[in-house]
């Protein structure tokens, strides 16, 4: 393996980055709603395989480039929440993704949720993004997880409880 600049070019890496580097931007956008945090943490997930010192073997990588894109994405919107920047507001067409704004409010309800997600367990929040953002199964969720399909029905439910229980506190202090 070559170096440059204390960076160890792994054989393989650039590969694995053209074949999955949109499924980790796509990943990324859905959950950040901003295409410019989406890139920051597509070069997240990636810099992060670079730095490691042997590339781990991963049976499903796909899986795996998703999940991370995901956590990468949370903490990236907390961190926002912490430095009190949240900049949550994008062009959705930006970029070539295509919008799926449904009305009015759908703008600040995605913002409001970008918010919850990012106060949530970080593990909570992983899975209400895999299931409800990404479409995933709760079977495949526990399978990326490494936990049962029963404790991802009961974490979503417990997540949904809390998220409308969030909700609920926050329109009725807007009015």
């Amino acid at each position: 393996m070559a170096a440059m600049d204390g960076v160890r070019f792994k054989p393989g890496l650039e590969q694995v980055f053209l074949e999955h580097k949109d499924l980790v931007f796509r990943a990324a956008y859905r959950v950040t709603g901003n295409a410019s945090d989406a890139e920051d943490v597509l070069q997240t997930v990636f810099l992060r395989l670079v730095r490691l010192e042997e590339l781990p073997e991963i049976i499903n990588l796909p899986a795996y480039l998703h999940r991370s894109a995901v956590n990468a994405s949370l903490d990236l919107l907390r961190g926002k929440k912490d430095a009190q920047t949240v900049s949550l507001d994008a062009d959705p067409d930006q970029d070539g993704v295509a919008s799926t704004d449904h009305g009015p409010h759908s703008a600040e309800l995605r913002d409001w949720l970008r918010q919850a997600l990012a106060r949530l367990n970080p593990r909570w929040a992983e899975m209400f993004v895999l299931r409800f953002i990404e479409d995933y199964s709760n079977r495949e969720i526990a399978g990326m997880m490494n936990t049962s399909a029963a404790v991802v029905a009961v974490v979503l439910h417990r997540t949904r409880t809390q998220l409308k229980k969030d909700f609920r506190g926050q329109t009725r202090g807007s009015r």
